[in-house]
């Protein structure tokens, strides 16, 4: 009848998705534990996400960092401006539901108060 045909390990191991690193350090390789291929295809989705909401929460949290930093400081007009890209920051983070949309709002709040002693 012939030889058994003879497979490479990427094909004994189907569920393991090897993949070289695309975009910085933060992609990781998963083993899939899923059976069907919906379930499959799932996972990959959520593993490409997982590296975008990342680097927005990043991005997110860089530019709350710089308000607190500059009203540590003392620093009104460091602070409102910094605060002028921090707020559309994290208003875009709740819409696309890396953060609860009250938490962003209660961050908001809570930076205008403190850039509003700083007035005083």
């Amino acid at each position: 009848m012939g030889h058994p045909k003879t497979i490479s390990v990427d094909q004994a191991k189907p569920w393991v998705i090897i993949r070289p690193p695309a975009i910085g350090h933060c992609r990781r390789t998963f083993e899939n534990m899923a059976n069907t291929t919906s379930a499959k295809k799932a996972t990959r989705k959520i593993a490409r996400r997982t590296i975008i909401n990342k680097s927005r929460r990043t991005e997110m949290r860089s530019s709350v960092r710089s308000v607190e930093e500059a009203i540590k400081r003392g620093d009104r007009d460091a602070a409102l401006k910094a605060m002028a890209g921090a707020e559309p920051e994290l208003m875009r983070a709740a819409q696309r539901n890396i953060v609860h949309k009250n938490a962003a709002s209660r961050k908001v709040s809570r930076l205008t108060h403190q850039i509003a002693k700083l007035a005083k």
